[in-house]
């Protein structure tokens, strides 16, 4: 049972999230229809795959709703061929493609498509996803083919003014990219927020006023064909939630999360994180050692992602490919309610 030692404004709910699975299809996926009074901002598909040499490639582009008010996220494309350290912004690479601010967009059967409009200046891209595939074809840079791992996930935050409604969906990919082949995941994302809202911007409840500590999408498939998907938020006051999958069909979901992160001395990335779920099952973050997205520090999104693959604490099954692209950062803080520091 919750305590409370303050006790909120009427519509202020502490930063109570609900959460649950969701049932996807190309129908809902294609729906622009509000949700508990808010707008839909975006669909965000983003995700990392890896090579044979162990190279990571990141990627994520803006699927702006119509009317919506834009962030600054177009198109990124990164890797680790730049430096062989970090994921890099690759602008060369990313300098020829349509950077398509509202896209065109469609339901084939019960499959939502996503494209760049002929008349864009630029190498043209599709993206299609449904309840069961997914593809994303960037014309001479990547070529992505995968199918739905389990089901999709959703929270809910209630606020006084803003309010957030966020639904993902992770894909198991492969294909190629830069011509070489790949494997991993790719998470499409949705966003409701407030009128004039833009996810990691403006009116936005939890970034706006730094209260997440951990946040993180991950996908992990074994090598015996076991596999565990999931997203975990850890912030302050009362904010968080957990939701985990498996290959059982087990969907299990609590808000009652606590974690902590310990950042590196000079820097803002993880060392290590972990969570708590329900005061009794761990889970901990694996970083990269090459999985800093150094280029995001002080531009946009300002939070430190990251890549790296989460597990239960104890779990020695082997990965076969995973995807855990989230974010902490110092100046929210290491725990709940452990508020960070303004540099």
């Amino acid at each position: 049972m919750r305590t409370f030692d303050t006790i909120p404004e009427r519509s202020d709910f502490a930063y109570q999230c609900l959460v649950g699975p969701q049932k996807v299809s190309g129908a809902k996926l294609a729906d622009l229809r509000d949700h508990f009074g808010l707008k839909l901002t975006k669909h965000m598909p983003f995700g990392s795959v890896r090579d044979e040499e162990g190279h990571i490639y990141s990627m994520v582009r803006a699927l702006n709703a119509p009317g919506c008010t834009p962030n600054p996220t177009k198109f990124i494309y990164q890797s680790t061929r730049l430096d062989g350290q970090n994921i890099r912004v690759d602008k060369e690479k990313i300098a020829p493609r349509a950077l398509t601010m509202f896209p065109a967009r469609g339901l084939e059967g019960d499959t939502a498509w996503w494209s760049s409009h002929s008349e864009d200046p630029g190498q043209p891209w599709r993206l299609t996803a449904s309840g069961t595939d997914f593809s994303w074809k960037e014309d001479g840079l990547f070529d992505l083919t995968g199918k739905l791992i389990g089901n999709g996930m959703q929270w809910y935050l209630p606020g006084v003014d803003w309010g957030t409604f966020y639904v993902a969906q992770l894909y198991d990919v492969q294909g190629t990219c830069e011509g070489k082949r790949v494997k991993g995941m790719i998470s499409l994302d949705q966003a409701w927020m407030a009128e004039g809202a833009a996810i990691h911007m403006h009116k936005d409840l939890v970034v706006n006023n730094k209260m997440h500590v951990i946040w993180w999408n991950f996908a992990t498939i074994y090598k015996d064909g076991t596999w565990d998907v999931g997203s975990f938020l850890v912030g302050h006051d009362k904010l968080g939630y957990a939701i985990v999958q498996n290959e059982k069909g087990e969907v299990r979901c609590t808000t009652h999360t606590e974690g902590t992160v310990r950042h590196e001395a000079n820097g803002w990335f993880a060392e290590e994180a972990r969570i708590v779920l329900d005061g009794q099952e761990t889970w901990e973050f694996l970083p990269d050692p090459r999985g800093r997205m150094t280029d995001f520090v002080g531009g946009f999104p300002i939070t430190a992602q990251q890549e790296g693959r989460w597990r239960q604490v104890g779990d020695t099954r082997e990965p076969d490919r995973w995807m855990a692209w989230g974010e902490s950062d110092k100046r929210n803080g290491t725990a709940r309610n452990v508020r960070g520091i303004d540099v």
